[in-house]
């Protein structure tokens, strides 16, 4: 054996190997990790709960801006551990809410139930606003709908396709005409 075949047959070896742990580590029934907190699953789940909050209309929803991995990277990256826990059992808190509600999970349930669950949710993280003292953590679905609203418009299909965008601005004029029903300028 010379030299070549030598150096051929250890990169087929060394690239078996690296193709077969791939491979054995993708079949594995535990759901992929998108980060230290969340698994594929969850994402899934916050990209349907961010899909209720701005639903795909005239212009594309929130699951085509991939919220859902937006906000795992926010809550993993920039909140608290308090934050987190709260945020991480506020997923479980809605799916309960919704058992109660409808007898199916959040991902079973119509369009029409879910918008109507997360706007109970809502109604009740805007009384939980109004009566807690500083120090006291958000309410979980608070978190998910600025996360939601946050990671969708700072997109680039809520940017360039919900609201007006001009990708080269010119000078600044502060005094735009805007007329009702026209959309916001995202820069």
């Amino acid at each position: 054996m010379n030299r070549r075949e030598a150096i051929a047959a250890i990169g087929w070896v060394m690239g078996g190997a690296m193709i077969g742990a791939e491979f054995l580590v993708s079949c594995t029934s535990s759901s992929a990790k998108v980060n230290k907190l969340f698994d594929q699953d969850q994402v899934a789940f916050l990209d349907e709960v961010g899909e209720t909050i701005i639903p795909a209309t005239s212009t594309p929803g929130a699951k085509a801006a991939k919220v859902g991995v937006f906000m795992a990277t926010m809550v993993q990256d920039c909140y608290t551990p308090e934050d987190q826990k709260i945020f991480l059992k506020g997923l479980s808190q809605l799916d309960d809410a919704s058992q109660d509600k409808f007898g199916k999970k959040f991902l079973k349930a119509t369009a029409q139930e879910r918008t109507q669950l997360l706007n109970q949710l809502d109604a009740e993280q805007k009384n939980h606003q109004k009566t807690k003292k500083e120090e006291e953590p958000n309410h979980y679905f608070r978190m998910m709908k600025e996360l939601t609203m946050l990671g969708y418009f700072t997109s680039e299909v809520g940017a360039t396709q919900a609201l007006r965008y001009l990708p080269v601005p010119g000078r600044f004029d502060g005094c735009m005409p805007y007329k009702k029903g026209d959309k916001a300028w995202a820069t």
